[in-house]
């Protein structure tokens, strides 16, 4: 019930953003800046707040990396599906690697971060920090390789591409938390307050970018519509299955349910873009499986609890 009451008030927030993009409270350019303090601001704030504190002084190293281990071994199973799915779906070959990149890749940052927190609380928000880790290596090497237009110019890969912002927060979040590390109290404090502008903001931000989308035609797209089956339903469903047989901490498998029942991560999207691929069909995808999640996610909790 807690898990569909936060998710039906992420949805509110979404809606928020959707109505202020319509009445122009929020341009293209306002959406832009917004979604930088997400990602350069609010998120890191919030994942460092969980170092902070105390709040997980009962997770020592060894469940840090075991959450770790669980992270990697979840990312190698869903790029696994990835690759089997497009043809299933009968995909084109242009499509096919949209398809890969959308299974593998959920919106943990803008969506999965805020719900772990408001849910769960901070202890899972140190576990998340570890599934961020791999996800930001992931989407940077593999995403980009598979979604790469043959011909498409190669373009230099730098590090600052995998060790942004995010990444730096979560390794400094699990160092503060192993040294015991306590910071002055008005830099927690200040943290945490910016932790704060985490979900609404993230939400206005998704709910802004849904203006341009053709509801009607999303919804009679019949591949769209059975990739989001399997990607919100069957995935997370079948995954969560075998994870309550070997993880019994409710924290660690609360979430690895949000990782996996999240929708398509915006990444896609602006890497398709960037990289000659699909773009349509990766802004599609994350518009239907957004949209979709609000019903998904708590029926998929309620179905593996």
């Amino acid at each position: 019930m807690l898990l569909f009451q936060q998710t039906l008030i992420l949805f509110l927030l979404i809606l928020v953003g959707l109505v202020s993009r319509k009445t122009q409270l929020i341009t293209d350019e306002v959406c832009h800046k917004l979604s930088a303090i997400v990602v350069y601001i609010a998120n890191p704030a919030l994942i460092l707040s969980s170092g902070m504190g105390g709040i997980a002084s009962d997770i020592g190293g060894a469940a840090l990396a075991a959450a770790l281990g669980l992270a990697c071994a979840l990312f190698a199973a869903v790029i696994a599906v990835g690759y089997l799915l497009p043809p299933v779906l009968r995909a084109g070959k242009s499509e096919a690697g949209v398809y890969r990149v959308m299974t593998s890749f959920s919106n943990i940052g803008f969506m999965g971060l805020p719900l772990v927190s408001a849910v769960y609380g901070g202890e899972a928000v140190l576990y998340m920090s570890l599934f961020l880790l791999p996800y930001n290596v992931l989407i940077y090497t593999y995403g980009i390789k598979v979604l790469k237009r043959p011909g498409e110019k190669k373009k230099k890969f730098h590090l600052g591409q995998v060790l942004n912002i995010g990444v730096i927060a979560c390794i400094a979040t699990v160092a503060l938390h192993l040294l015991r590390l306590e910071p002055p109290a008005f830099i927690g404090e200040a943290v945490r307050h910016l932790s704060g502008l985490s979900a609404p903001l993230s939400m206005m931000v998704i709910g802004a970018s849904l203006v341009a989308i053709d509801f009607k035609r999303l919804l009679t797209d019949v591949r769209l519509l059975a990739f989001s089956a399997v990607k919100l339903l069957v995935i997370p469903i079948a995954a969560m299955l075998v994870v309550k047989r070997f993880i019994p901490g409710e924290l660690l498998r609360g979430v690895c349910l949000v990782v996996l029942a999240t929708p398509v991560g915006s990444m896609t999207a602006m890497l398709a873009r960037e990289y000659g691929s699909d773009y349509e069909l990766a802004a599609k995808g994350v518009a239907l499986t957004t949209l979709l999640s609000v019903v998904t996610i708590p029926l998929v909790s309620e179905l593996v609890r």
